[in-house]
Parts: structure tokens; C-alpha cells; sequence
């Protein structure tokens, strides 16, 4: 039966500093890279057939360091801009306790934690699955239901996107799912596309 191995990057350097990432491609730090190594010695046993990943050098990283850990580097891998982080708009490159002092920490909480509203000249959570389901449903999902071993590394907000699809979490669930760096959510689906099983492997 297919399974899907979702994982989000390790800790990257604005993960580290506090400041709002989003498109802005910032590189892992030491500990994301041990993240990501721990992550890949959780997948060892499950041998894929894909990997999927977006444009930002930190889940890419994040993938490449999990395949050497598990020893296949050689399997195809798709990226995508449908499976960035979701983009931060104003915010981004800002270090968040002082845009909370800029901006209240009201304010900056509705940005963070709200389904539907986007920071300025940014995108929603709501905004980010628009762009990353569809994705989902018409590249990864044919894969899953053809009997393949998928992994995607990617983002909090698109992976939180697919974890709210394939749940089916309401828009309120959907703000208290926290996803660890490099802890791997894996789905076990049966031949009709059903969840068999999900684990989060800490």
C-alpha cells in the first residue's frame, strides 16, 4: 500500500533569529541539517519512488540530506513553487518581536495564527492551500494512488495545507496543527485512496 512522507525543513538561519521567512531563500543552520539527518534515520525501512520538493534551498537541502541518510539519492525529484512556504509579504526579512512592537501583538497574531487574512502585500493560510492543493491533487496524489512511495519536503503552511486536506480539519483545527522541523508525518492510504493510518515519527 502507498504511503506519503511529509517533512518540513529543518531549522533554518531566520528560524533561528525570530524573523519572518517566507519566499526568502535562507539556508539551514547546523542544528536544521542535524534535524534533517534525524528526520531521515526516522524514514530508513520505507523505499520511495519520488520526492517532491519546493524552490527554496532550505526543504531542498532538508530532502537532499534525508536521501543520503537513507540511502536514495538517486530517486526523481520534482520541484515546485505550488509547495513554498507561504509568502510573508511586508513581514518578511522582519524579526518578529519587533513587528509585533510595530504593529501590536494582536495584529501580528491574527497575520500568524488567522485562516483567511494575509499580512500586507502577503498570502493567507487560506491563499497558500490555493495554490498548493491543486498541486497536490493533480501531480502527488496520482503517484499515491498508482501504489508509489512519495516524499515531500517542504513547509509549515504548505504542508499544513495538505495535513488540512487529507484530515479533513475545519479552518479552526487547522491554526493549532504545529508542524515540528524534521519530524516526518507518514499516511499509509489502501488501493482506494483511503487513510489506513497516520504517525508522526518524533
Amino acid at each position: 500500500m502507498p504511503k506519503l512522507a511529509l517533512i518540513r525543513h529543518g531549522q533554518s538561519q531566520w528560524n533561528l533569529e525570530n524573523k519572518f521567512t517566507g519566499w526568502e531563500d535562507v539556508p539551514l543552520t547546523d542544528q536544521g541539517r542535524k534535524e534533517a539527518k534525524q528526520g531521515g534515520e526516522k524514514l530508513k525501512g520505507i523505499k520511495f519512488d519520488k520526492a517532491y520538493t519546493s524552490l527554496l534551498q532550505r526543504a531542498n537541502e532538508t530532502l537532499s540530506i534525508v536521501l543520503k541518510t537513507i540511502g536514495q539519492e538517486k530517486i526523481k525529484i520534482e520541484k515546485d513553487q505550488a509547495l513554498n512556504e507561504r509568502h510573508y509579504g511586508d513581514l518578511q526579512g522582519l524579526n518578529k518581536a519587533e513587528t509585533a512592537k510595530k504593529y501590536g501583538d494582536e495584529q501580528v497574531h491574527i497575520w500568524r495564527r488567522s485562516f483567511d487574512i494575509a499580512p500586507p502585500n502577503g498570502e493567507s493560510l487560506k491563499d497558500t492551500a490555493a495554490r498548493t492543493l491543486p498541486y497536490f491533487k493533480s501531480t502527488i496524489v496520482p503517484d499515491l494512488k498508482a501504489g508509489k512511495n512519495i516524499l515531500v519536503a517542504a513547509h509549515g503552511n504548505s504542508l499544513r495545507s495538505i495535513i488540512m486536506h487529507l484530515d479533513k480539519l475545519t479552518k479552526e483545527e487547522v491554526l493549532k496543527l504545529d508542524l515540528g522541523t524534521g519530524i516526518p508525518v507518514i499516511y499509509d492510504f489502501d488501493a482506494k485512496f483511503n487513510i489506513l493510518s497516520k504517525k508522526e515519527l518524533k
